[in-house]
């Protein structure tokens, strides 16, 4: 009896395993693994491919971030109407071939021009390597729109109607595909790293061009499985059930007003493609609808109910407190090793995926709403090191040294400012690891005259600066989860793909401020300076979330526990009917 239910037992283990790996869900987070490798991948390279190219200048990288930045920030909203007019399987199969199509036909351009460079410099006065460049830049642009595209309508889109409506379903799968971002954010750059330094970046092209191909025949059998095996997905219509609204900022003085707006967008949709079918569209209009696009998608950004949340999360992309090329390049003027650095690369990573497991659990406990106060009160604590490491010992902090200077002295004075500081000028420095003094970008020898030489500078704030950063990143990617789950939740359906484009545009102009805020004050000496800037837009953006709380939650707002959302009988008042 008891050997007959053990193999019985084995079955049904057997079973679920079978099960799960053939679901919805998990096809659905291989795909994102594919496609997210793939892109890291190509976005680490294609920097190093230009700087390589350019003569080890930043130059072409610096344009075609610019050109990125500017391309979302103007599209997004275009691009976000683009998939909720289109059918869901349309537009993730097509965005997923032109991006890949796009990283693949880069990828050979690059291979010609590694291979050919000496003889296009001489072709047509070196004017054909320059259309290469050009070339290059604009397809790795329609590249990431065409990726921006993808993330819309997979991680805004298919997985609500995967999650149907299980709220707790939906949080673990966001956290789920957060981990996954943070994995590859570490492994894929490395990965590809170690193939340009023990091969050649032709090889590197080749390879990420060869990863794309397969990539992109695997997704799309994947993507077609989720659709085969989630009705649901193809059910994209204009009309929008009262349940999906699930509106945070209801007044009380109308409980009919959530029905009425989707009785308003029910009818705006229907007589707004009736006439289409029956009129042709005059030439005008064809020309003014981009732009009618645009107004309309962030007028909708606006009126949303979660938009201070939004806002929120687009002003925390305002800062130099991230493990980009700013805070990289700052960290090696103040005597960090690289071997260090890729140490404190995976700490970070380490401490995000801890922010992805604390928001599952913080929700549970507290809600949704909630769970985003408490990670934006802790990633501001934990910001409040970097604040009291400028004024520590072995910060380049000098209030005396203006900010504008350098880029003064470039713009408008005849000669450049001196890259090498003379004795007499300014002291030199020993850093405690030993490296070079490095001053505006240039370097000399930190033994040059060991008898002028001071103490070594102590790395206690760039040490302090580092554990804040590392520290916050708990906060911060619980945070970005809860914003995430309630434009998922509280957007009408047939308006995710237009307000998540404009949320990705906001998110893009705040990150291209805080580039323009560098490039104003690039020595080192200003840093401090952005570091308390950087830590005030964090300050700004939780307040703005805290607002957002306290119109959605009121005096509830501080109530420690709260039942789970599906618990929430359905005569709470109207002021409290979100996700609580």
């Amino acid at each position: 009896m008891a050997r007959g239910a053990e193999p019985a037992g084995e079955r049904r283990r057997c079973g679920s395993v079978v099960a799960y790996f053939t679901s919805a869900k998990f096809l659905l987070y291989l795909g994102h693994a594919l496609s997210t490798w793939g892109d890291r991948m190509w976005h680490f390279a294609v920097s190093v491919f230009l700087v390589e190219l350019y003569g080890n200048s930043l130059l072409l990288t610096a344009v075609y971030g610019l050109v990125v930045a500017g391309s979302v920030l103007l599209l997004g909203a275009i691009i976000g109407d683009w998939v909720d007019k289109n059918s869901r399987l349309k537009v993730a199969q097509t965005s997923l071939v032109v991006q890949n199509a796009s990283v693949i036909l880069c990828g050979i351009i690059l291979m010609i021009v590694f291979l050919f460079k000496t003889q296009l410099l001489t072709l047509y006065h070196g004017w054909l390597l320059t259309m290469c460049y050009i070339l290059v830049i604009t397809i790795a642009n329609i590249a990431n729109l065409a990726s921006t595209a993808t993330a819309i309508t997979i991680q805004r889109d298919w997985i609500v109607v995967v999650a149907g409506e299980d709220r707790s379903k939906l949080a673990d799968m966001n956290a789920t595909i957060r981990r996954i971002d943070q994995l590859t954010n570490i492994l894929a750059p490395m990965a590809v790293g170690q193939i340009m330094t023990f091969g050649s970046p032709m090889i590197g092209c080749g390879f990420i061009s060869g990863w794309n191909l397969m990539s992109m025949c695997v997704e799309y059998l994947l993507l077609w499985k989720v659709y085969q095996k989630t009705p649901t997905l193809a059910l994209k219509s204009a009309k929008v059930e009262e349940s999906e609204l699930k509106q945070l900022n209801v007044k009380k003085e109308s409980d009919v007003k959530p029905t009425e707006g989707v009785q308003l967008i029910v009818e705006k949709d229907v007589t707004g493609f009736e006439p289409q079918q029956e009129k042709e569209v005059s030439c005008a209009a064809r020309i003014a609808e981009p732009f009618i696009t645009f107004r309309d998608g962030w007028v909708a950004y606006y009126n949303q109910p979660v938009f201070l949340a939004g806002m929120g999360l687009a002003f925390l992309y305002m800062t130099v407190l991230g493990f980009d090329c700013i805070t990289t390049g700052y960290a090696y003027t103040q005597g960090l090793s690289g071997s260090v650095l890729s140490l404190l690369m995976g700490a970070s990573a380490v401490t995000g995926i801890m922010g992805t497991v604390a928001f599952t659990w913080l929700r549970r406990k507290c809600g949704l709403v909630r769970t985003g106060l408490i990670s934006g009160v802790a990633q501001f604590a934990c910001l409040v090191l970097c604040a009291i490491s400028v004024f520590m010992p072995g910060s380049p902090l000098d209030l005396t040294v203006s900010p504008f200077a350098d880029i003064s002295a470039r713009l408008f004075e005849s000669e450049p400012l001196p890259t090498i500081a003379s004795p007499e000028d300014k002291p030199e420095m020993v850093f405690a690891t030993g490296m070079p003094i490095l001053l505006n970008g240039s370097t000399t020898p930190a033994n040059s005259d060991p008898e002028m030489s001071p103490e070594p500078v102590p790395l206690i704030s760039v040490s302090l600066l580092f554990a804040g950063v590392i520290a916050a990143r708990v906060g911060l990617w619980s945070f970005d989860l809860t914003v995430t789950q309630l434009l998922q939740e509280n957007v009408v359906e047939s308006e995710r793909g237009i307000i998540n484009g404009v949320q990705n545009s906001m998110n893009y102009l705040l990150d291209l401020l805080h580039f323009i805020m560098v490039i104003l004050a690039p020595n080192p000496e200003a840093f401090g300076l952005l570091v308390l800037i950087s830590v005030s837009f964090v300050a700004m953006g939780h307040i703005m979330y805290f607002r957002f709380a306290q119109k959605s939650l009121g005096r509830q707002l501080f109530v420690c526990c709260t039942p789970d959302p599906k618990a929430v009988s359905d005569s709470s008042p109207p002021g409290n009917t979100s996700t609580v």
